[in-house]
């Protein structure tokens, strides 16, 4: 008699159990909506994804994923939902729940699971909404990204959610443009909607622009987002000014690398040595050479391939200046046609050697880990190797200014400079620094070979493509003065950075050659006129 009125009480006690194990329940209940994907049709699936995304089970996120890409499967022999990753051996099958490897997985013994645009685009929407949780920050971050790309305004639940437990910063930001985004869509309350636009309008770069353009016409909030697209077309102005600034400077950088050697060897000697370009390519070839040697011997030290390389280059490309100015330049003083089709001569030879060695073709130089990737200040991108190129450019001039005016070989070096037969007379063996100064400038020209390798092609024509903008920066900024390739690599730097975008590369170029023409003209010695007898003479 008692047990038919206890039924319900049971129940409800069963119920109440079931509530205080949810874990157990959700795992059994995500196992079950995986294998029930390869099931019934289109609107099937898509009722099966909603149920696994609502799941939260942290797995969703892969599966989507792989469901996405082509790459979910179901096995034919027992119907286990697998995820394919290929290989050069072939397929092999992960188990897309435990992701356990389930070895090799033949041709025909799987079949895909397809998706329509409309899955596609739940499961866009789901992988963002789930990586709004993630316990990694960048992967939220991430989503949140993709969220403000969208603007779906089926996220905003999502969103919000994420929000009330977020406690980054950056994050909490990025979460909150996506939700005005998502806002704008939504239709919400006008009051909303302005506040949106002044979240949006604060971010100010070109996602927030796609984000207010559909809503320009909008009567209830057109003269707040009007407002919001100039702000932000203010700021891109100014961002992209400061972005062709870094870019001038950083090719300013390459420029008065390449040309600080040259300074020395024409400013200083007055040799114009055309084989210049082709110490810079010696000093990448040689970059080139030592990682190969650490790819095969020591891999684990190529994150030091550009430490070992730099003093290498230098001393190759170094010692290819002493002879080149010990068996033929110092027989061509006072010659400067003699010396400039010599040196020409040297060139071709030099490119040919390095075809015969090493091959026509293009030669590949790694980028250690410390100078990949890139990094953003407010919309401007600033690659590491850039940076790490501008640093060494600077460190090597300084260097090279605490050798010229601090040690003895510079002060030997500025005395044959100034005055040749009075230093001959005070005992200086002036044959002896003539090659020692060629030898220093053909050394700086290795070194920028080693930071050139990281930036551009190496090949046999690597120089080519540098020795005539050495020159301009050697004349326009005075020869032989270091100052003066300081300041004539960045200042044409800056300024061909400027004219690209309306002129074009080659026409600013010439813009730039026309310019410095007429600046000599004006100042035949250039920005900083060195100063000595021999100048005057």
């Amino acid at each position: 008699m008692l047990a038919l009125p206890l039924r319900p009480y049971l129940a409800a006690l069963l119920t109440a159990l079931a509530l205080m194990m949810p874990s157990a329940s959700r795992a059994a209940g995500f196992e079950e909506l995986v294998a029930r994907l390869p099931e019934g049709g289109y609107s099937d699936r898509a009722q099966t994804i909603d149920a696994i995304a609502r799941t939260g089970d942290p797995r969703a996120a892969q599966l989507f994923e792989a469901l996405l890409e082509g790459r979910l499967h179901a096995r034919k022999a027992d119907g286990r939902v697998v995820i394919l990753v290929e290989g050069a051996a072939g397929a092999t099958a992960i188990d897309a729940l435990s992701g356990e490897s389930l070895g090799e997985a033949p041709a025909r013994s799987t079949e895909r699971i397809k998706v329509n645009n409309r899955l596609r685009g739940m499961l866009r929407s789901a992988i963002g909404a789930l990586s709004l949780t993630s316990p990694d920050r960048e992967t939220r971050l991430r989503a949140a990204q993709s969220v403000l790309k969208s603007g779906d305004p089926a996220d905003i639940e999502a969103l919000d959610a994420a929000l009330s437990a977020e406690s980054d910063r950056e994050v909490a930001a990025a979460l909150a443009e996506a939700r005005a985004a998502a806002i704008l869509n939504a239709k919400a309350p006008v009051a909303e909607r302005r506040a949106a636009v002044a979240i949006l309008a604060a971010r100010g770069d070109a996602a927030a622009q796609a984000a207010l353009a559909p809503h320009a016409s909008d009567p209830a909030i057109v003269a707040e987002v009007a407002a919001a697209l100039a702000r932000i077309e203010r700021t891109q102005r100014m961002w992209g000014v400061a972005q062709n600034v870094w870019y001038g400077l950083s090719l300013g950088s390459v420029l008065m690398l390449a040309a600080i050697g040259l300074a020395i060897t024409f400013g200083v000697m007055g040799v114009i040595n055309m084989a210049h370009g082709e110490l810079v390519m010696l000093g990448a070839y040689t970059t080139f050479a030592v990682q190969e040697a650490i790819r095969g011997s020591a891999p684990w030290l190529f994150d030091f391939s550009l430490l070992i390389a730099a003093p290498l280059a230098m001393l190759v490309a170094g010692g290819v200046g002493i002879a080149i100015e010990r068996g033929i330049v110092r027989h061509l003083y006072g010659r400067p046609l003699e010396t400039l089709l010599a040196t020409w001569g040297v060139s071709l030879i030099l490119q040919q050697a390095v075809r015969t060695i090493f091959g026509p073709n293009n030669r590949e130089v790694g980028n250690p880990s410390w100078m990949s990737g890139a990094f953003e200040i407010g919309q401007m991108t600033v690659t590491w190797s850039r940076l790490w190129i501008l640093i060494f450019a600077l460190a090597v001039f300084f260097a090279l200014l605490l050798v010229l005016r601090r040690s003895f070989f510079g002060l030997q070096m500025r005395a044959v400079t100034q005055d040749r037969p009075m230093a001959a007379e005070m005992g200086i063996d002036t044959g002896r620094v003539d090659a020692l100064t060629f030898g220093l400038g053909a050394g700086i020209a290795g070194l920028a070979g080693v930071a050139l390798s990281q930036i551009d092609n190496v090949s046999p024509n690597l120089g080519q493509s540098y020795i005539v903008d050495s020159f301009m920066v050697v004349v326009f900024g005075g020869a032989g003065n270091l100052w003066g390739a300081l300041a004539g690599g960045f200042g044409l730097g800056v300024v061909n950075k400027f004219l690209e975008p309306w002129t074009g590369a080659v026409l600013g170029k010439i813009l730039v050659l026309a310019f410095i023409i007429l600046f000599i003209q004006k100042r035949p010695r250039g920005l900083f006129a060195l100063r000595g007898r021999a100048a005057e003479a």
